[in-house]
Formats: structure tokens, C-alpha cells, sequence
């Protein structure tokens, strides 16, 4: 009996450091989603997506450097493309050559052993360059504006978030241990993941890049950016079924917490949901003293969530618009994960790989 409760209490009981992180997630993503709403700027709903990056990640606090890092990775790539836009308008395949090297570096970087959160601002900030098609240079300029506040006022709630949880003292048992080196990412791996993402992301920015698309379109790149960095960050055979489970477990939230605001909508009421869904998607996020062994489908799930369903609070709570577009978004965003799915499943198939 002994032994048997002792086996219970180790299954029950969660890692104070997984706990902890787990709470500075939720806290943190709650924060700055009702910082955001209160403030209420163009595009706000993003704040909370970078707050949530930063934080499903194993990372002790930031430093004003890294933050600095962050914001740079994300503006510089959609800074540079107001050059590209003159290119899109009077030589639109050089255009897309730039954008398509664009894209693959940003995927190399993460596949060769980069940081994952810089590389997915990379990807987000030139996928954003697309939203706005290529007619329009002003509207890029309003862009990078709202972005640039987003990114700012996320990597506050960040900080404020570690100000209130801060990490725990390390474990004098653990510090002695002497972590294994990280092996050094075998280049050949690293394109072959760079280019799988390349593949999934790509048509679909040219299809919106071709549609002329709009700042609408913002929340669906968003989606494709992750779903890239997704590609070329995780090494396992069973990453096209992962863009699928996080597009449908996001989406699952993403309706649950629609029905429940339909009911109340109400600011306090979104923000305790919020805070609510980092509890429980945290916990397939951190697991012990690091991840998770599927924390890159839980974040992105939960990353998911949250681009359906802040566009649509924006639009109000309870308005038929707003249901509407929540259904068109959550569909159109399981049609890009199928496509994600199917084009990772083909590449697999043609350039198979050590890990992939």
C-alpha cells in the first residue's frame, strides 16, 4: 500500500516549476488580453499572442537586450518590406523571389538551432507584409505601427508577469548536475525542415499576396506563420498531425469561449476565460522541469485560440457579425491546416529525413 500511493502522489503531484510556469502563463496571457481590450488599438488582439509566445516557452525572465531582440526580429522584416513593395508593383516575380528567401531564412534559423521565438517573430513580420497585397505602402506603415505597440505592450505583460511570479530558487541537486551539450543541428536536417516549411506556408502567402489581400487577413497569417515555424521546428514524423490537433483543439477553445461570452460579455468575464484556458493548456505545455513532450501542438493550440477569437471580441461580443466571422475564420483556418498537413505528409514522402 505504501509503494502504491507513493506511485500515485508521483503521477498527482506537478513539478513546482512546471506549476509555476504554468500560472505565470495563464496570468501573464489573462494581463495582457485585458490590457489590450481596455486600451483597445488597432489590431490589440496581437499583444496577447506575443505575451503567449514568450511565456509557453522554458525561459527565465527577458532582459532588456532580448526584448530589444524580439522587436527588432519582428519590425526589421516588415520594415524591409517597403522596399519590397515597388518591386510587387512593377516586378512582382522579384518581389516574391525576395520574400520566398525571406521565408527560408527565417525557417533555417529556427531548423539549424536558432531561437524558436525569434524566428516565429521573423516569419510573423514577413508574412504580415502579405496581408496587405501590394497595392498600398501607407497601409503598411499603419501596420507596423499597430504591431509595434502590440510587441511593446506584450513584452510588458511579459515582464510584469515574471514581477508576480518569479522563478523559483534552483534546486541545489539539480544545479550540480551538468546539463547535456545540445547536439549541433545537422545542416542538410536543417534545410530539409526549412524547406517542408517554405512548402506550407508559401502558396498560402502568394494566394492572399495575389488576392490583394488586406489588414483582415492579419490573424489568418499569424496562423500561417506558426503552423511554418511549427514545420520547421519540430522533428517528428508526426508533425503533420500536429498542425491538425492544434488547429482543432484552438478551435475547440476558441467556440467554448465564444458560446460563454455570447452568455455574459463582459471584459472580467474574457479575461478570468483566458486566464482560465492557460491552465489548461499549460499543462500540456509544461511537464517537470522543462516541456512537455507535445508542447509545441499545446501552445499552438492555444496560440490558435486566440487568433479566433480576438478579432472577434474586438468586432463585440454577441454581435451576429462577429459569430459569423468567428465560423468563416475557424474554417478557413482547418482548410489551411489540412493543406499544412497534406504538404508536410508529401514532403515527407519525396525527401525523407533522419528525424522528419
Amino acid at each position: 500500500m505504501p509503494i502504491e500511493a507513493t506511485a500515485v502522489t508521483a503521477h498527482t503531484v506537478m513539478h513546482p516549476v512546471a506549476a509555476r510556469r504554468i500560472l505565470r502563463l495563464a496570468l501573464g496571457t489573462a494581463l495582457s488580453v485585458a490590457f489590450s481590450q481596455m486600451i483597445g488599438w488597432q489590431l490589440s488582439f496581437i499583444a496577447p499572442i506575443f505575451t503567449l509566445l514568450i511565456l509557453s516557452l522554458p525561459l527565465p525572465v527577458i532582459r532588456l537586450k532580448q526584448g530589444l531582440v524580439f522587436i527588432i526580429a519582428l519590425l526589421a522584416p516588415m520594415i524591409a518590406g517597403l522596399a519590397l513593395v515597388p518591386f510587387l508593383v512593377h516586378a512582382r516575380w522579384v518581389g516574391i523571389l525576395l520574400l520566398t528567401l525571406g521565408l527560408f531564412y527565417s525557417f533555417y534559423y529556427t531548423a539549424r538551432g536558432g531561437a524558436a521565438i525569434v524566428g516565429t517573430f521573423m516569419t510573423i513580420g514577413l508574412t504580415l507584409v502579405v496581408t496587405i497585397g501590394s497595392v498600398n505602402g501607407d497601409i503598411l506603415t499603419t501596420l507596423i505601427q499597430a504591431v509595434a505597440v502590440s510587441v511593446v505592450a506584450g513584452i510588458a505583460m511579459v515582464w510584469i508577469a515574471h514581477a508576480l511570479l518569479p522563478d523559483l530558487p534552483p534546486d541545489p541537486a539539480a544545479a550540480g548536475m551538468q546539463k547535456p551539450k545540445p547536439q549541433k543541428p545537422d545542416l542538410r536536417e536543417a534545410r530539409l525542415h526549412a524547406l517542408r516549411a517554405l512548402l506550407v506556408v508559401l502558396p498560402i502567402a502568394l494566394l492572399f499576396l495575389f488576392m490583394s489581400g488586406s489588414p483582415a487577413y492579419t490573424a489568418v497569417m499569424i496562423k500561417v506563420a506558426s503552423m511554418g515555424q511549427q514545420a520547421s521546428a519540430d522533428k517528428s514524423a508526426a508533425m503533420g498531425s500536429s498542425l491538425l490537433a492544434s488547429t482543432f483543439w484552438g478551435g475547440v477553445g476558441a467556440l467554448i469561449m465564444w458560446t460563454l461570452l455570447d452568455a455574459w460579455p463582459s471584459l472580467l468575464f474574457y479575461t478570468l476565460l483566458v486566464g482560465l484556458a492557460g491552465l489548461l493548456y499549460g499543462r500540456g505545455i509544461f511537464q517537470g522541469p522543462a516541456v512537455h513532450p507535445k508542447f509545441s501542438m499545446w501552445s499552438y493550440a492555444f496560440t490558435t485560440m486566440l487568433i479566433i477569437i480576438g478579432p472577434a471580441v474586438l468586432d463585440s461580443p454577441g454581435s451576429g457579425g462577429a459569430g459569423a466571422a468567428i465560423w468563416s475564420r475557424l474554417w478557413l483556418f482547418t482548410i489551411i491546416a489540412f493543406y499544412g498537413t497534406t504538404a508536410v505528409a508529401v514532403f515527407n514522402a519525396f525527401w525523407p529525413g533522419k528525424n522528419s
